[in-house]
């Protein structure tokens, strides 16, 4: 996708983009089975069934696993405001809550907290869906680039 076809994504096209992530072969292909439930102006909210693939050795969701969904979805989220560009993450921290157990079903809410010029901030709130209650917590730091594409941004 250009850049073009970014800025304000319908929840279409938030759908089209977790479908092309987890399509390919490759560490997000673990979230085949997630659906977006909807999405935009900063913001994704995605539902997924745990399966036993996710799980670590004592059965439960992979502490690695949770990070990614932080990672993938916030960026998501931060993909529907600015340049729609996907950025290179900074910081990411996760706060697990409970643990969560395979065919548990649970929904992945990020919010973006600020988006400035080149920063974007943002929570992810894992859920259970059928208590409400909160599983994990994630907190997400990305550069995303200068909005104006014709300002260089040199390398580090």
């Amino acid at each position: 996708m250009s850049q073009s076809q970014f800025g304000k994504l319908s929840i279409d096209v938030l759908r089209k983009m977790m479908q092309i992530r987890t399509a390919e072969k490759g560490f997000e292909s673990v979230f085949k089975g997630a659906q977006v439930l909807s999405g935009g102006e900063g913001k994704c909210q995605c539902e997924l069934k745990i399966t036993e693939d996710m799980l670590n050795m004592q059965g439960f969701l992979h502490g690695g696993v949770t990070a990614t969904l932080v990672d993938s979805v916030s960026t998501i989220g931060f993909m529907t405001t600015g340049t729609g560009a996907p950025g290179v993450s900074l910081e990411l921290s996760v706060s697990y809550f409970k643990p969560i157990p395979l065919h548990e079903s649970i929904i992945v809410d990020s919010k973006t907290l600020s988006y400035g010029r080149n920063i974007a901030v943002g929570t992810v709130d894992i859920t259970s869906k059928s208590t409400g209650k909160l599983l994990a917590l994630g907190r997400h730091t990305k550069f995303m680039g200068n909005s104006n594409p014709s300002v260089k941004i040199d390398k580090v």
